[in-house]
């Protein structure tokens, strides 16, 4: 039929006409899911865009390849470090230091040799030597802040953020891990006392030494400052604790019977009778084996992988430290 065949021609252009707007439309990204169910009720059997297959992703409606997802980029920052101008990763406080040029080390303004003293106007002794070394390893520069006159001074130094690490004869305490953070000791010692001969003699009155020690009552000299303030306080709770300003001022206190003991490290108490033979006749030396008094390298608590550094920094050393050794450097 005439009339049949116009309208299939007609339909034919029609269903050809909506098969071109699909494809226009799939190219321009715009969702066609709605399927031209509104005007083709012909019965062509159009199929709509949302009940055909779902193409491969990589190909468009309109047949042509997509380029791929962008895989991530390999020279984005990883979380966490600091890139430099030289192209490093290094983490934020290890990269702070590295910028900065050189690491600063708190170090007690009182000589302690052989850990550390002025010799000819230059800083000299195994805590000087130590904090050279993990300078080294870190590429720049030392600079020594002596302000402190005091331990707890120099731990107060390291607190504040005026130092990057203390290398300075630091006893490890519990109430100074309230404020810094502590590497691995590099030096064992055990806790000792420095006793008047005589006045030791009459508290023994028939006990031992151990029972004498143990629940000793009598008076002990301690440096003011230090380690020892808590050490006395926890290990002699009857004794009467009088604190000094230096070493040399608690010696003398014990020399003129102002006190009865003087409580330090053993390497300390143990250098006395090294310098002075003589010293022997009237003081004698009880060293508390079952006390440790471990120096370790104090580090910032904000700073974790400069403590991981100096922690490795130890662990690959192969040279120990103990009163044995201690002694020996003294006497050199």
């Amino acid at each position: 039929m005439p009339g049949a065949s116009r309208f299939a021609r007609a339909a034919g252009q029609i269903t050809s006409a909506a098969a071109l707007a699909i494809v226009l439309l799939a190219g321009s990204g715009l969702d066609f899911g709605f399927g031209f169910g509104f005007g083709f009720g012909f019965g062509f059997g159009c199929v709509s865009a949302a009940a055909s297959e779902p193409l491969p992703s990589t190909i468009s409606a309109a047949g042509v390849a997509a380029p791929s997802p962008a895989l991530p980029s390999t020279s984005s920052m990883p979380a966490g470090l600091v890139e430099l101008p030289d192209g490093r990763l290094l983490a934020p406080d290890i990269a702070r230091i590295v910028q900065r040029g050189e690491l600063v080390v708190a170090v007690l303004g009182v000589d302690q040799p052989p850990f550390f003293e002025s010799r000819n106007g230059e800083l000299a002794g195994i805590d000087i030597e130590l904090a050279r070394e993990i300078a080294g390893k870190l590429g720049v520069a030392v600079r020594f802040d002596r302000e402190a006159n005091t331990f707890d001074g120099v731990v107060e130094l390291l607190a504040r953020g005026r130092a990057d690490i203390a290398v300075s004869k630091l006893s490890r305490t519990l109430a100074r891990t309230e404020v810094i953070r502590f590497s691995k000791p590099y030096v064992n010692l055990k806790r000792a006392l420095l006793l008047d001969r005589v006045k030791f003699a009459a508290l023994l009155n028939g006990r031992t030494v151990p029972e004498v020690i143990r629940s000793y009552d009598g008076t002990i000299g301690i440096l003011a400052g230090s380690a020892y303030t808590d050490y006395a306080a926890e290990n002699f709770p009857k004794a009467t604790v009088r604190p000094y300003a230096t070493w040399d001022a608690l010696l003398e206190a014990l020399r003129t019977g102002a006190v009865a003991a003087a409580y330090r490290d053993e390497f300390d108490v143990k250098a006395v009778l090294e310098r002075d033979a003589q010293a022997a006749l009237r003081l004698r030396i009880v060293t508390l084996q079952d006390l440790d008094d471990p120096f370790a390298i104090g580090v910032a608590l904000s700073e974790p992988t400069l403590l991981a550094f100096v922690n490795q920094f130890l662990a690959d050393r192969t040279v120990q430290f103990n009163a044995a050794v201690l002694l020996q450097a003294m006497r050199h």
